[in-house]
């Protein structure tokens, strides 16, 4: 009788030991899920603000560059030396020096043949959760493969060529008989028509 209590009470004891472990499992997977998604919900955030920045700090190279070379007889761009020429005053251009958002530190510079700053790129080698529907300004990152890939410059390959107000394209000109384009397709030249002779009676 001692004997069988004592065999019960192992087995009791041996149900609550694979309980406990079925318990201890499931928490751990809970919990892995749990990161995993956690870790998504943090790299969509930084992502988000790599793309706000970036394109604040693109924007900003751009309004540096028309109003340095404002009545500047040499053509080209103007680009700063460091980012913060882009916030002194008077006319700051970007609100203060940002940081890498994915990187938590400083930003890859893309320097201009003049030495100066044309564009900023993250160092992170990460895979982006975004890959299509992007904003006008950074249409081009669509398809790439990490953040490294995603570089804020200006000109950005995204912009397209902008006519000027108040100019027109040349019309083009229907085509008529006996008429052909000229070159740049401006206006139709007339072409020489033969003489015919005069009939003799």
């Amino acid at each position: 009788m001692v004997i069988s209590r004592q065999h019960y009470r192992m087995n009791e004891r041996g149900v609550t030991y694979l309980m406990l472990m079925f318990v201890i499992v499931l928490i751990g997977i809970a919990t892995t899920a749990a990161a995993k998604q956690w870790k998504v919900i943090v790299q969509r955030e930084l992502e988000a603000d790599l793309l706000a920045k970036g394109i604040e700090i693109q924007n900003a190279l751009a309004f540096y560059s028309a109003t340095i070379k404002a009545g500047r007889v040499m053509p080209g761009e103007v680009y700063p030396q460091t980012l913060v020429d882009l916030t002194r005053l008077p006319k700051p251009f970007l609100r203060k020096v940002y940081l890498d958002p994915m990187g938590h530190g400083e930003w890859e510079y893309l320097r201009a043949p003049t030495g100066g700053i044309m564009g900023v790129r993250s160092k992170s080698l990460a895979k982006p959760f975004r890959q299509h529907d992007f904003p006008p300004a950074v249409r081009h990152f669509e398809g790439r493969a990490t953040y490294h890939d995603w570089v804020f410059q200006h000109p950005s390959p995204s912009s397209a060529p902008i006519v000027p107000q108040g100019v027109a394209p040349n019309p083009v000109a229907p085509s008529t008989p006996g008429s052909s384009m000229a070159p740049g397709g401006s206006a139709p030249v007339a072409q020489p028509t033969q003489e015919q002779p005069p009939m003799n009676p």
